[in-house]
């Protein structure tokens, strides 16, 4: 166990390929605090099969002029970082992330940041019409499938003379819940009818973990971002269904934040329509509920109590109406810019 007076020789090794000396050094899972004769650094570990891809998405973000990424330090002989026992290694500067200031300036700076990657690094690619529409019929067919189950385990749980518990609150949420999938299915048709003739798609390099855990700020409250370690070229919305999805995952509330985040981001890089009715698709999809629900169906007491499962249909549910009232006031918005539009080029028109 490495504390703050123990010395690793694994440490040391691998900080000698830096012309660094350890002194000693503090351990939080992946990371390790190094106290070194020119100062504190912070050591990762990662998988050495996701280092090619690290590297590479790393080097292209700079190279399109983004530098508010947390630098990654090069070897003396030119590497990004240090195989040793079956880990990689890479070593960055170790910031203090200052917590001081609002919460929600943080995220905004956060989002932000983000739109700048995104900006520039964008670039259409190439997308055979045939793989669009077989990903359009296989999600469709899950999702259709999924809502078959759903209707008939309510008819199931209705022809009892006693209910479970769990049951009688699926029956209670389920009108919600069968609104949900209807309307995830309407978006979904139509992004497909609008792009099923298209022949590319716009991408952007992903964070891939995109997530206030992993944006610092150093203590003039510049925000930088770390760990790219699951980084792609891949549609904007890998990385904000994601966040948004897990930060509706809460007790019941009225997500404005989620609201003005969104749209601060837009204000550096909008989403496209298609891509706005492809990502509310999604959003709006409830398969954290279906997937509690088949596993109460199928599996019942293997792996949960009555009572576990009733608390994780609650917290679901609450989810699916945290997700809905965010879905909605994007709807309100995105109605009221496209009658503007309307109201202006018929006022150009006249």
């Amino acid at each position: 166990m490495e504390g703050s007076n123990y010395v690793s020789s694994d440490l040391r090794e691998i900080l000698s390929h830096y012309m660094l000396h350890l002194h000693y050094s503090e351990s939080f899972g992946r990371i390790h605090k190094v106290y070194t004769n020119q100062g504190v650094y912070c050591l990762k570990t990662i998988p050495p099969e996701k280092s090619m891809d690290f590297v590479k998405y790393l080097q292209r973000i700079y190279q399109r002029g983004y530098y508010r990424a947390v630098p990654v330090y090069v070897t003396a002989d030119g590497r990004y970082g240090v195989l040793h026992k079956n880990k990689l290694y890479y070593l960055m500067p170790w910031l203090t992330n200052d917590e001081s200031g609002e919460r929600n300036e943080k995220h905004r700076q956060m989002f932000r940041e983000l739109a700048r990657i995104h900006s520039l690094t964008v670039k259409d690619i190439e997308v055979d019409k045939q793989d669009r529409e077989i990903h359009y019929e296989k999600t469709t067919d899950e999702w259709k499938r999924q809502q078959s189950f759903v209707e008939e385990y309510i008819e199931k749980c209705e022809q009892k003379w006693y209910m479970s518990p769990f049951e009688l609150l699926f029956c209670s949420y389920y009108y919600d819940i069968s609104q949900a999938i209807t309307f995830a299915l309407r978006k979904f048709e139509e992004w497909y009818e609008k792009t099923k003739d298209e022949e590319t798609v716009r991408s952007v390099i992903i964070h891939g973990k995109f997530s206030l855990q992993h944006f610092l700020l150093d203590e003039r409250g510049s925000g930088y971002f770390v760990n790219f370690e699951n980084s792609k070229q891949l549609p904007q919305h890998f990385d904000l269904l994601p966040f948004f999805v897990k930060y509706c995952n809460t007790y019941p509330i009225r997500c404005d934040e989620c609201v003005d985040w969104l749209y601060y981001y837009y204000k550096f890089f909008a989403m496209r329509d298609e891509e706005m009715l492809l990502f509310i698709s999604y959003l709006a999809y409830p398969s954290i509920i279906f997937q509690t629900i088949e596993m109460y169906h199928t599996e019942k007491y293997e792996r949960k109590t009555e009572a576990q499962y009733v608390m994780e249909l609650q917290k679901n549910y609450w989810q699916l109406k945290n997700i809905e009232y965010f879905v909605m006031k994007i709807e309100e918005i995105e109605a009221q810019k496209k009658a503007a539009k309307e109201a202006a080029e018929q006022s150009e028109q006249s």
